[in-house]
């Protein structure tokens, strides 16, 4: 699966006619609705149920592969399990990007380790919740950026996101609707700043902009582009730290990862439509003999490489 770049969110209403409940889930389905904190009315409780229910046989039958080694990964139910793929869909949906004249990463005679873990290098935050807003776009562009001002001050700090999410809009951004990863790095380029996270805490909705110049924690005088290819974005990786990037996520199989090495046949090297952050690579096993992966700032997920 080969990363590229971007990202969005929504959710629709479902009019299909839900199925009679299995009961034997009662219990399950009501403690579920409380972990996640889910409340309905009583007609949007049965279309819900009748999807959870769907999800729970997935996963089910997931599992019952992985006893057949046919899977190399686990998957959950998670907060999503009531929605339909195309409502997750709408939630992670990208902006297309639009390359520019900004200057492009072409590293030549790069010093190729064989992992690579910018975690343990103490360049990344740890992972934040975005809730119910698809600011994935931000919380890529944020990560990068929280990475190169470690690496140039050694200092970790969380930035804000919801900066981004309220302030440029004016660059092309649609808040926690989508938005280019591109197009957010010019708006921290052309406004000379970004606040931190504790004077501008992240509330996963489109607020009005409420960005103060004289707290800007960081400046960028530039960013780049990486050629859509695994060789030149593992030089920029192993030169640069921590990366942007886009993936292929329209699948039920990402939408319930929750650990092992994710790989998804049906993935599409130029359809990106998830933004995340590229934090490392490695192998599993012995490396002549091992599969590759990427590591990304997602959940904790591992991509094999090919």
């Amino acid at each position: 699966m080969t990363p590229a770049v971007f990202l969005a969110i929504i959710c629709l209403g479902v009019t299909l006619a839900a199925p009679t409940p299995d009961y034997n889930l009662d219990a399950e389905w009501e403690k579920w609705k409380k972990s996640y904190e889910k409340t309905y009315s009583p007609e949007e409780e049965k279309q819900r149920r009748a999807l959870w229910e769907e999800n729970v046989k997935m996963i089910k039958q997931h599992t019952v592969e992985n006893g057949l080694w046919m899977n190399n990964f686990t998957i959950e139910m998670n907060e999503f399990g009531d929605m339909t793929g195309e409502e997750i869909r709408m939630m992670t949906d990208s902006s297309s990007l639009t390359l520019s004249n900004e200057k492009r990463i072409q590293k030549r005679n790069v010093k190729i380790p064989k992992t690579l873990d910018w975690r343990k290098e103490g360049y990344v935050t740890p992972v934040r919740n975005q809730r119910a807003c698809g600011a994935c776009w931000a919380f890529a562009v944020v990560g990068s950026i929280e990475g190169q001002l470690f690496k140039k001050t050694g200092r970790l700090l969380p930035l804000s996101v919801q900066n981004l999410v309220d302030c440029s809009k004016s660059f092309g951004t649609n808040g926690c609707k989508g938005g280019s990863t591109y197009n957010a790095y010019q708006y921290v380029k052309n406004n000379r700043g970004l606040e931190a996270e504790a004077t501008y805490p992240y509330e996963a909705k489109v607020s009005h902009c409420k960005y103060h110049p004289e707290r800007s924690v960081v400046k960028i005088t530039r960013f780049m582009i990486v050629p859509r290819n695994e060789e030149a974005l593992l030089k920029a990786l192993v030169t640069i730290g921590p990366i942007a990037i886009g993936i292929d996520a329209k699948h039920e199989s990402f939408d319930k990862y929750r650990g092992g090495m994710y790989h998804e046949p049906n993935c599409k090297h130029d359809s990106p439509n998830h933004s995340m952050l590229l934090v490392g690579f490695g192998y599993e096993g012995q490396e002549s003999e091992g599969r590759k992966y990427w590591l990304v700032k997602n959940r904790k997920l591992k991509f094999m490489g090919h």
